[in-house]
């Protein structure tokens, strides 16, 4: 099983919630072996004002999370795919070969922490419904993800993120008449085309490079991009990311 794990914010229930997946099984799925899908929902004793992981107790939370890991690999049965953190809890979610020996696993590993109240489960899951529904990123959240990792790259340059710079975007359509009314309204918009790109063999589209003055920090550049989400959507496209340049103070 390939090993890929992204951290990212969504909101469940109306709570907000960390979740940890490991987004490099996907391409794997669904399972040959694993059918059946186990949890443990622990209560933390010492979440933070939003209901998230606080410092005070995270080295004791990340050691019951390595010590259920090391008795899933005892009992060899089955793998650790993620967890959700929200709402003072923390779920531990493991996809399983069978499921008769998981509360042997589940109470070995918790029997260390017996001031913790906790509750298990498992249940069919052929398809890994809870791991595409529940815990992989949508389109939407993965753009997020990958916003957040160019921020923190220029921020590492030295970049303030505050400062307006060109933000080149890419965005990818079916026809060249859904391409030319996307230009047209994004160029009503202060967007300037950069270029056009012709279909090729290995990418059937047709696509454009587009920039506007804007500023790269977190949550400006989110509102943009799944602005520009949208859009490309309501011209039957999709959008491709976007990048720029370090600008120091």
């Amino acid at each position: 099983m390939q090993e890929y794990w992204e951290l990212y914010m969504k909101t469940i229930d109306g709570n907000i919630a960390s979740v940890l997946v490991n987004a490099g099984i996907s391409v794997e799925l669904p399972s040959e072996d694993k059918f059946y899908v186990g949890f443990i929902k622990l209560t933390m004793k010492a979440p933070n004002d939003k209901g998230l992981i606080s410092e005070e107790e995270e080295a004791q939370l990340s050691f019951i999370e390595d010590k259920i890991e090391m008795e899933s690999l005892r009992y060899r049965i089955g793998s650790y795919v993620g967890k959700i953190v929200s709402n003072g809890e923390m779920t531990f979610i493991y996809y399983l070969k069978h499921d008769f020996e998981w509360p042997d696993a589940v109470q070995s590993a918790m029997k260390e922490f017996d001031t913790y109240t906790y509750e298990y489960g498992s249940k069919m899951d052929s398809e890994w419904d809870i791991y595409h529904k529940l815990l992989f990123p949508t389109s939407i959240e993965w753009q997020i993800i990958q916003n957040h990792k160019v921020c923190d790259h220029l921020k590492s340059q030295g970049d303030s993120l505050h400062i307006s710079r060109a933000i080149e975007h890419k965005a990818y359509f079916e026809t060249s008449g859904q391409r030319d009314a996307f230009i047209t309204q994004i160029e009503s918009e202060g967007f300037s085309v950069k270029n056009l790109i012709d279909p090729t063999d290995n990418t059937p589209m047709f696509g454009l490079s587009f920039y506007r003055q804007d500023k790269p920090f977190y949550y400006d550049i989110d509102s943009l991009t799944l602005y520009l989400i949208d859009l490309a959507v309501r011209f039957s496209g999709a959008y491709d990311g976007w990048e720029t340049s370090v600008v120091k103070i």
